[in-house]
């Protein structure tokens, strides 16, 4: 069922139908395009789509070969995804847009800003997966089976078909590759404005110590939050948090509690110098 003023459609990428969906048009906005995980589709990535779609006109797709998306008989590497992503936006006519990643979308999402930067007005990378921490292979399967139970329940059936489709020799080829991105490296250096935000729950993110020392060491374009309580999939399970989180930034705000929503869970703004 398609949300009110919501409507799904399909672009075509070099031949292969790409799935998107588009929530209201906001005149005027830079538009929000959310970039899903790996082995999933955009799916889950609705709640916080739906929690930010009154500022921008918002874009939800499917990469190719996930979700409702075509396969393309080989599983498309992090570098072939942005380069796909980018031929989504020219197939929607946005010129420029903010990218909000999580997982893989992360570092789809940093591949894109680092290719084409004058289409990136910003990155939010949320849980962006990848890097030392996660290495050697074995290490993050066991970080990913821990996240698991960590998971809001109701997640299952949203990404469980998902699953499925993608096949697990896919999703464990494709998982070796994004473990070894290096994500950390490429947030340091991305040309855009960057925001990353972390789940204190999340065992594919560094401990929060790790997270205050690269908070202390930023660079001027990179701002870092943590939500507390969330695990990796927090734009499912946090979308309120993150979405006052992102509001927040986009407007050049600090990063703090949501006073509207007090309680939900703990918001943490780290700049240079800590929290």
């Amino acid at each position: 069922m398609v949300d009110v003023g919501w409507e799904e459609f399909r672009v075509e990428v070099q031949g292969h139908p790409v799935f998107v969906r588009r929530g209201p048009q906001v005149p005027g906005s830079v538009p929000l395009v959310h970039v899903h995980g790996f082995a999933v589709s955009g799916s889950y990535l609705l709640p916080t789509a739906r929690a930010l779609a009154h500022r921008a006109t918002t874009l939800v797709p499917d990469l190719p070969g996930y979700g409702q998306s075509a396969a393309w008989g080989h599983v498309l590497g992090i570098p072939s995804l942005a380069w796909a992503l980018l031929e989504v936006l020219d197939a929607v006519d946005l010129e420029r847009v903010v990218l909000v990643g999580n997982s893989m979308g992360g570092p789809v999402s940093l591949e894109v800003a680092h290719s084409a930067p004058d289409r990136v007005a910003g990155v939010v990378l949320a849980s962006p997966a990848g890097g030392m921490h996660n290495q050697p292979l074995t290490r993050a399967l066991v970080q990913l089976a821990r996240d698991v139970p960590r998971e809001s329940p109701c997640m299952a059936p949203v990404v469980l078909l998902d699953y499925l489709r993608f096949g697990p020799v896919n999703a464990l080829q494709l998982f070796g590759e994004l473990m070894r991105f290096p994500s950390l490296e490429r947030v340091l250096r991305t040309p855009v404005p960057t925001l990353a935000v972390i789940g204190t729950r999340d065992p594919l993110m560094p401990p929060l110590w790790r997270v205050e020392e690269v908070g202390r060491l930023a660079p001027p374009h990179l701002r870092i939050a943590v939500i507390e309580g969330a695990a990796h999939a927090m734009n499912f399970s946090h979308p309120r948090e993150l979405a006052h989180v992102i509001g927040s930034w986009l407007d050049g705000r600090e990063i703090t509690e949501d006073p509207d929503e007090p309680g939900l869970s703990r918001v943490l703004g780290i700049r240079r110098g800590g929290l």
